[in-house]
This record gives structure tokens, C-alpha cells and sequence, in this order.
């Protein structure tokens, strides 16, 4: 058997709320590569899976392991149903985070970080990464902790400046307290708000030791990555190059803002990454947006990158958490030559450029949606006018943000991301007689996978991984 790889060739991209699940990110990492689970939404997935019966008992199996046990067992208390939701019932729902939240809605964080790392773990040696947005501050330093107690070997962080991540790594590795500057948006306060958690409040006995993941900071230009190479709080272990065909959240254009014919971001020279920069910076960085192909990892080796993230192909494997009948439909439509990415400049209420998957089928044209903000992961801290912080997203009714001083202007356009991404993978919130529409997003790769399928109607990670490289090396 050979040895492996000290650092992965293919990195599997964090996608989605769970798109990039446990499954997917466990059959990559067997395989010698580095799967990476998606902690977005991830307490949000763990209380939504409890109660669909979670089938074949891996939640449970992941927390009995667990090293908090009563963290676990009110977990299981208040969310888990053995027979799974009656139909039309909707999903009990979560506190939405705030700053200074109750310890038990930490300890449902690090509980849900914990699990999904636990289970991509299970049964190998290979490592296996873990994906936040920088810009979703409020329940970072917990997830992040609960996945270090199960042995989560990478962070990778980008959509935002992920620079005080290297020393949260550093004092959460020790048990200490950690901190995060909290974004404000509009006017700051004269003293900075900041994001605290405490291990040390987890713990009656002594805590486990835990290791220092390493960690990948996702950049889209030559200057962000050497702020972070230069200016980060900590060490930063590499960095993860990502083009505007990424598929999700993609950095807006450098300069002065301009729309194509169909609406769409122009990006221009100024957003070309000059890899020769980067390389010397004499930090190991990979290559994502438009590389998923043996020609893109070969281009990237020869730039002297370490490797490539892929993201879209392995969105569509078997393994993915999309819920299988989107899958198909979006897989079918590929074939047939009907399907299309728009890059949206509004969709998205950060104000990022936010992809799109366009198909004949998307249950998104014949869904009207009535505006609601009950997730709220995205939505953005501001000083309220009586003083102290409120929350606000652009996606919730026009009323309401404006209420709270935003523009009425900065609501056109713009949808609910949450709720939208947690219906991919079949955990929709119930509305009446509806559920919510899912939300679909691929990078530009997609329109070129009919030539990957060749005729199938579906494929594995595996499969993947055998047409990136034939030496994929295995643990």
C-alpha cells in the first residue's frame, strides 16, 4: 500500500447547507483526499435529520460518542422522533443566534460540528476538513470547538476576511477562551462588539486534548492572500484560490460594478489571480472554480499549486446530500443541453454575486415565496437607534428591514438563501400546504458534465476521483 499524500491533491468543496454531508466527505477521504463537510446551518441539519427518525441511527451512534453526554441526551430529548415527522408537520425550530446566546445553544452547535466530523471520520485514517462563511460569524468559535473534539484535521473559511481564525484555532486547541470582532453593518460602535466562547463552561472534568486543525483561507485575489499570509492573528497553512465559475457565494468584481447583457456580474483583468504571487508566498494553495477536469489539476500542478478544490461534480455524486429527486432532475436536464448557471448579483442578502442553477424543472418558477427570515444565519448586526445590536437581512419582509433602518432598495431581488439551500436536501420548513422551494446552486462547471456523465444517470465519488486522476492514493 502506498504512502499517502502529505497533502491532498483534490480538496472536496464545502457546498451548501450539508450538500457536502458526512457520506460524501467520507468517501473522498477514504480514498487518500481531503473530504470537507459544510458547517453551514449545521445545528439547523443535526435537529432537522432528529426529527425525520434519523434513519439507520448514525446521529445517534455519533452522539453517543460524544464526550458531553448530557449535551447530547437534551438534544435527544427535545428534538429526535422515532417514526419521523407525520406529513405536513413542520420542523420544530431553533433559537436564531445571537450575540451573548444561552450555552445550551452553544452546546447545540459544538454537539452538531462534533457529529457530522464524527461520522465522516468513522472507520479510516483519512482526514477529513470542515467549510465555514466567514460572513456567518455568530455560531463560528462553537462549531468550529465541536469538530475539533472529533478530530476535524482542516478549516477552510472564505466569503469574507477569515483573519482572526488562526488564533481562534490556536486558544480553542488549548481549551481557552476565543474571540471574534463582530461585523457590524452600517455605523460601528465606538467599543467593537465581540463574538466569546468559553470551552471552560463545557466542562465539568477535565477536557480531552484536542490537535490545531490546519488552516485554509479561501481568497479570490493576490491581495487578500498576502494580508493573510503577512497580517493573519495566527498561522495560516494555506490557501485555497477560488475563481468567479465557483459555484455558491463568489467575491464581487474588483472596481466599479458592471452587468453583462443577461444581468450578470463582468469580472475583468483585475480578478485574474497572479498564481506566481501566491506561490511565492511560500504557502501550499489549491485551485477551485472551473478546474474539476485532468486538464484543470494538471494546469494547476504546472502553476504551482498543490492541487485543486472541486466542487460541482462532486455536488451531483450519489454520495452528496442533494436530495435525490433534484439530483436527477438537475442531471437530466445536463443531458439534454437544458440546463444553465446565472450568476445573480442580488440573489444573495450579503450583496455577494450568489449562483444559480436554471432548468426547465427547477421547482423554484412555480413556487412564489412569502418573504419570512425564521433561519436567520445570514442576516447582518446593526446598531439599533435606542442603542444596542438588532439583526437584519434583506431577504426578510420589506417592512421589517426597513423598520430597522435598511434601504428599501437592497431588498429587490434578494432571497432567502437558508431556508432555500436547507430544501436541497429534502429538509424544507412547511408552510401551510407548501414547503419551501429549494435553491440550487452549481458552479459553470455543470453545463460540462453531460460529457462526465456519458450517457449515465448517475456516479460516485469515486467515480470522480478516478477521472481527476488515476493515482488517487488510498490510506
Amino acid at each position: 500500500m502506498s504512502e499517502p499524500n502529505p497533502l491532498p491533491r483534490i480538496i472536496q468543496g464545502g457546498m451548501g447547507a450539508a450538500v457536502s454531508g458526512w457520506r460524501l466527505a467520507r468517501a473522498v477521504s477514504i480514498r487518500g483526499q481531503l473530504g470537507v463537510v459544510s458547517g453551514t446551518g449545521i445545528d439547523t441539519v443535526l435537529v432537522r435529520r432528529l426529527q425525520d427518525g434519523d434513519p439507520g441511527g448514525h446521529l445517534r451512534r455519533a452522539m453517543a460518542a460524544f464526550p458531553i453526554p448530557p449535551v447530547a441526551e437534551d438534544a435527544l430529548q427535545r428534538y429526535f422522533r422515532p417514526e419521523g415527522r407525520p406529513a405536513g408537520t413542520p420542523y420544530a425550530m431553533i433559537p436564531m443566534h445571537r450575540l451573548g446566546m444561552p450555552m445550551r445553544q452553544q452546546e447545540l452547535l459544538m454537539l452538531a460540528g462534533f457529529v457530522e466530523v464524527w461520522l465522516a471520520r468513522e472507520g479510516h485514517h483519512g482526514e477529513i476538513g470542515i467549510n465555514l462563511l466567514t460572513k456567518i460569524q455568530l455560531p463560528t468559535l462553537p462549531t468550529l470547538y465541536g469538530a475539533m473534539l472529533a478530530g476535524v484535521g482542516w478549516v477552510l473559511m472564505g466569503a469574507g476576511i477569515p483573519r482572526e481564525i488562526p488564533a481562534a484555532l490556536d486558544h480553542l486547541a488549548r481549551h481557552e477562551p476565543a474571540a471574534l470582532k463582530l461585523d457590524i453593518d452600517g455605523p460601528a460602535p465606538a467599543e467593537p462588539e465581540m463574538i466569546r466562547f468559553d470551552p471552560a463552561e463545557c466542562w465539568e472534568a477535565a477536557p480531552p486534548a484536542v490537535a490545531r486543525p490546519r488552516f485554509l483561507a479561501i481568497v479570490a485575489s493576490n491581495s487578500l492572500a498576502t494580508v493573510l499570509a503577512r497580517k493573519a492573528s495566527g498561522r495560516v497553512d494555506g490557501f485555497v484560490v477560488e475563481g468567479p465559475t465557483a459555484g455558491g457565494h463568489n467575491a464581487p468584481p474588483r472596481g466599479r460594478p458592471e452587468l453583462n447583457d443577461a444581468g450578470e456580474p463582468i469580472y475583468g483583468p483585475r480578478d485574474v489571480v497572479n498564481y506566481a504571487q501566491i506561490q511565492a508566498l511560500d504557502l501550499p494553495f489549491w485551485i477551485a472554480g472551473g478546474s474539476g477536469s485532468p486538464e484543470g489539476l494538471a494546469d494547476a500542478l504546472a502553476a504551482g499549486a498543490a492541487g485543486i478544490q472541486v466542487g460541482t461534480l462532486f455536488a451531483y455524486a450519489d454520495e452528496s446530500g442533494l436530495d435525490p429527486a433534484i439530483r436527477a432532475s438537475v442531471l437530466g436536464a445536463v443531458a439534454r443541453g437544458e440546463a444553465t448557471v446565472y450568476t445573480d448579483p442580488k440573489a444573495s442578502p450579503t450583496g455577494y454575486p450568489f449562483k444559480l442553477v436554471r432548468w426547465p424543472d427547477d421547482p423554484m418558477l412555480d413556487a412564489p415565496r412569502t418573504r419570512i427570515c425564521d433561519l436567520g444565519y445570514l442576516r447582518l448586526p446593526y446598531v439599533k437607534s435606542e442603542g444596542g445590536i438588532g439583526y437584519r437581512c434583506a431577504a426578510e419582509p420589506e417592512d421589517t428591514y426597513v423598520q430597522k433602518g435598511g434601504l428599501l432598495a437592497d431588498t429587490e431581488g434578494r432571497r432567502c438563501l437558508c431556508n432555500g439551500l436547507l430544501a436541497v436536501i429534502g429538509h424544507g420548513q412547511v408552510r401551510g400546504d407548501q414547503i419551501e422551494p429549494p435553491l440550487v446552486t452549481s458552479g459553470d462547471d455543470l453545463t460540462k458534465l453531460a460529457d462526465f456523465l456519458k450517457g449515465r444517470r448517475h456516479y460516485t465519488a469515486d467515480d470522480v476521483l478516478a477521472y481527476l486522476t488515476p493515482a488517487v492514493r488510498t490510506p
